[in-house]
């Protein structure tokens, strides 16, 4: 797995999509050669986190900020039920782990899709929210949301098999 630098100087948009695709690829190299045991594992107790329930709750994230947000389509809960409001990482099972991660590379390229059909000053407004948002604000959250994240994701991955890294 290779990871692709943003660039330093483009028009804005290339530099906030460039931002955003760093920090995702990113999350797939600290998930990358692990097993599905290891990626379920919870590595830095007393928290659930997982690097599985990352991939899952950030998968989540992409369908409800571009999906749900931008288009205003309803989605359905994909991990988390009133029971289990946190099962995007309580209900983590490694013989899914292939799986959910495909979900997350399908949800990556649907968000690229829906975004490119709006432009950055696009407003939107969330459910049950006040206020209207732009895409350029979705795509900084985003951003945001990634990198930390990912300072979850190096911390879990240490723990597991001692790598370190960018």
């Amino acid at each position: 797995m290779t990871r692709t630098d943003p660039p330093n100087t483009a028009p804005e948009r290339e530099l906030l999509q460039g931002f955003l695709d760093y920090h995702r690829e990113t999350l797939l190299l600290k998930v990358s050669g692990l097993s599905g045991e290891d990626l379920v594992r919870r590595s830095v107790e007393p928290s659930s986190m997982s690097l599985l329930g990352l991939v899952r709750h950030l998968t989540e994230v992409e369908q409800y900020w571009f999906k749900t947000c931008l288009t205003g389509e309803v989605v359905p809960d994909r991990y988390w039920t009133a029971e289990h409001p946190d099962g995007d990482f309580d209900l983590v099972d490694p013989a899914q782990a292939e799986k959910d991660l495909q979900t997350y590379a399908d949800a990556v390229q649907e968000s690229d899709e829906i975004a490119a059909r709006y432009d950055l000053d696009a407003a939107f407004r969330r459910p049950r929210r006040e206020g209207e948002y732009s895409l350029r604000w979705l795509y900084i959250h985003l951003i945001e949301e990634y990198a930390r994240h990912n300072g979850h994701a190096d911390l879990l991955r240490e723990r597991i098999d001692g790598s370190t890294g960018e």
